[in-house]
């Protein structure tokens, strides 16, 4: 049974296999993501931040999921599409993932443990320490803007 973050694997957007011993040292926003969703607009937040702190250590991991209100529906490439054209996201992108339930990526199976609460919508936020340890996670209604104080904490 793997026990840290940094035992895991993970697909990117192009399902190249990324280890996340990968991340050791930075500060991760992992964040559950949607391209159809009333949240959506929390990109450009995202990326904001994902600009201004990158160089202080802060990588933002975006795993597109459809499980809820099926607003994941395109392929990879498609979602790639979407935030390239409408976003311009900078930060990384993974494969499409369940984030709940039996058939949960391990990833966020380890997140939701760590935060003691199931995920409830898109745009769901956990923040994780240069130690890969879990600090707190954000629901949806959390704005990028709203958590930028305990990102720079966790910096």
């Amino acid at each position: 049974m793997k026990t840290h973050i940094y035992d895991l694997e993970v697909k990117d957007i192009d399902l190249n296999l990324i280890k996340m011993s990968k991340f050791k040292g930075k500060t991760l926003l992992i964040v559950n993501v949607a391209s159809a969703c009333g949240f959506t607009p929390q990109y450009t937040g995202l990326q904001s931040l994902y600009e201004k702190y990158k160089d202080k250590g802060l990588e933002i991991l975006a795993f597109p999921c459809n499980q809820f209100g099926a607003q994941e529906k395109g392929t990879n490439n498609d979602i790639k599409n979407f935030c390239d054209d409408k976003y311009s996201i900078s930060f990384p992108l993974f494969d499409k993932v369940e984030v709940k339930g039996e058939n949960a990526s391990p990833l966020f199976a380890m997140l939701t443990k760590a935060a003691g609460r199931e995920i409830k919508w898109n745009f769901t936020k956990f923040l994780i320490n240069k130690d890969g340890e879990f600090v707190r996670g954000f629901g949806t209604q959390k704005t990028p803007e709203e958590i930028e104080e305990h990102i720079m904490e966790a910096l």
